[in-house]
């Protein structure tokens, strides 16, 4: 059964030729702060007097290659069988591993979070890489966050990217992996980076290898089937009594599957809470168990979703349980804005929250338009900048959008109470430009007045107003709350959201003060003195407060710290505002 594979294996070593003597064999990136260690394991197939003739490039974020290396190694001389290491800094990889790396980059080549391609030249061409050109990694099989991947034995260098060519960790694979004690490297971590066991030629052994699903990988919600990718090595899986080696028996959560004859996909059905394990072995055509005994083990599940009445509710649940979980918004929401930078969109609903939805990997493939509604959101939370984001997880459907008032505010509130107007659409009065009659560019931060001073930043590059003159106030503005690493910033759509009339907003204009609220009395005025009427909601939309005012003042000192949602009406017409209670 052994003796075909020697042959097959001698054929792959003698076709081995200048531009093959350099294969990428691992690449991890670590659990510690800042994703240390970045790194990378290559493998000298053959001697190689000059090193220099090969290099390195990053294509980032699905990010196509720009046909030529943006790192060249040194011109040493390399010995056939060395392992050569790349690392983005020493002292943590060295901890880390055990090992200095060989050579420290830090240009960037290795600066990647697990879902970038990294690419090997040899003379200028393409000559091995993991990851896939022009695919964003995340969610794919070969996803590296906080985990690795490593080379099977015997394969590779390949200009074209072959998954079933590694072995994948999975994402998160290194979580809780540090540094241990000082008893030992890694010394609380099961699951380590299998450094420097590449074998070019590989074991004549038979080998089962489940490539896909990534042990311990977690689907989100919304996943109705899992493909199950296998590689099997030295062995003819085939049917019973045809003079082949053998087939798989193979059982999901114990159940036996229908015996297997092939090394083809499986298609595995899921839903949504389910774990699941995956156990195959290899058998003779009398279905006995091969000596020594081959099989394989995977576990897997999928993620359930928690239901949330509507945003402002997602939010206060993040806000106590922290980012990082699923959520199905029962609510349906109204686009603000839409972007087809990472097919961004900011959404907003009746609770008066709002939220960043960001979807590089373009899991929504519906096309929405400001005032459009979105149903049927599910997604997990994370933060960039230390902006909350909704990133999806499944399609969602376009729906009747429901208008949204902006919430009018000032400066100094904003300044104060940012965080509760994150990605709302919100309206200042009476501002002015400091900088108005310059020129709007591009990621630039601009101060505003009204008269307490805040940043403007100019976040769209797709927007109107960029190279258009900074308009002279004061006007009154509407704008999307933004902030970059706690520090506050406003953003508007449109030239048009930055020259409105202040009269235009000031019909049916109510004031709320104050707001928040921490001596259990609002006071709450008009433009008119006729009766005003209030009703207030909790985050769930429980009406806990429904009253007409005497004397402008509205008593909230039976209400728990929180926010709130309030519906004002006078005289026919009605706005909400957001009420927080300290």
């Amino acid at each position: 059964m052994k003796k075909i594979y020697v042959l097959l294996f001698t054929f792959l070593m003698t076709t081995i030729s200048f531009g093959q003597d350099l294969v990428i064999t691992g690449i991890i990136d670590g659990p510690l702060p800042g994703g240390l260690p970045k790194g990378l394991e290559l493998y000298v197939v053959n001697d190689i007097a000059d090193l220099s003739v090969y290099g390195l490039e990053r294509a980032g974020n699905g990010g196509a290659s720009s046909g030529t290396e943006t790192y060249t190694f040194p011109a040493d001389a390399k010995t056939a069988g060395e392992y050569i290491y790349l690392g983005t800094e020493t002292p943590l990889f060295n901890q880390y591993l055990g090992i200095n790396p060989t050579y420290e980059i830090t240009t960037g080549e290795l600066n990647n979070n697990g879902d970038d391609t990294v690419i090997l030249y040899y003379n200028g061409a393409i000559t091995d890489l993991i990851g896939e050109i022009g695919v964003d990694g995340t969610g794919t099989v070969w996803e590296s966050l906080d985990g690795w991947a490593y080379r099977n034995d015997s394969f590779g260098p390949n200009a074209t990217f072959t998954s079933s060519e590694w072995t994948f960790s999975g994402i998160n694979a290194l979580d809780g992996c540090d540094l241990g004690d000082d008893t030992g490297i890694n010394a609380d971590c099961s699951s380590v980076f299998p450094i420097g066991t590449y074998n070019p030629v590989g074991s004549t052994d038979p080998s089962l290898t489940i490539n896909s699903p990534s042990n311990g990988t977690a689907f989100p919600p919304g996943t109705t089937s899992v493909n199950l990718s296998i590689v099997v090595q030295n062995f003819v899986v085939d049917a019973v009594n045809d003079g082949n080696d053998g087939h798989i028996h193979w059982t999901v959560n114990a159940a036996a599957q229908p015996m297997k004859y092939d090394v083809l996909d499986e298609t595995i059905n899921v839903t949504d809470g389910g774990t699941y394990t995956v156990f195959m072995k290899l058998v003779d055509d009398n279905h006995q168990d091969i000596a020594p005994a081959v099989n394989a083990t995977v576990n897997f599940s999928v993620n359930s979703a928690t239901q949330v009445a509507d945003l402002a509710a997602l939010r206060a649940d993040v806000l106590a349980n922290g980012e990082g979980s699923f959520y199905e918004l029962m609510s349906v929401p109204t686009v603000t804005y839409a972007r087809t930078n990472r097919n961004q969109k900011y959404v907003q609903d009746s609770s008066g929250a709002g939220i960043l939805i960001d979807d590089s990997a373009g899991t929504i493939t519906t096309t929405f338009a400001i005032g459009d509604g979105i149903s049927g959101l599910i997604g997990q939370t994370s933060s960039f900048g230390e902006v909350l984001q909704f990133v999806p997880s499944v399609d969602a459907s376009v729906a009747a959008g429901a208008t949204v008032t902006p919430e009018v505010v000032d400066i100094a509130t904003l300044l104060t109470n940012w965080e509760d107007y994150e990605s709302e659409l919100v309206k200042i009065n009476s501002v002015t430009f400091v900088d108005a009659g310059g020129t709007f560019m591009e990621s630039t931060v601009y101060d505003i007045s009204d008269p307490d001073v805040m940043a403007f930043r100019t976040n769209f590059s797709e927007a109107d107003y960029i190279d258009q003159t900074i308009p002279a106030g004061p006007n009154a503005m509407v704008v999307l709350v933004a902030e970059f690493n706690a520090t506050p910033q406003v953003v508007a759509r449109s030239l048009s959201d930055l020259t409105l009339s202040v009269d235009s907003f000031e019909a049916n204009h109510f004031s709320v003060y104050p707001n928040p609220v921490s001596n259990g009395i609002v006071n709450i005025t008009s433009r008119t003195n006729d009766v005003i009427s209030i009703t207030v909601f909790d985050i769930l939309g429980k009406q806990v407060i429904n009253e007409t005012l005497s004397n402008n003042t509205l008593n909230v000192s039976s209400l728990n710290t929180g926010i709130y949602i309030m519906k004002i009406s006078q005289n026919g017409n009605s706005i909400t505002k957001k009420l927080i209670i300290k």
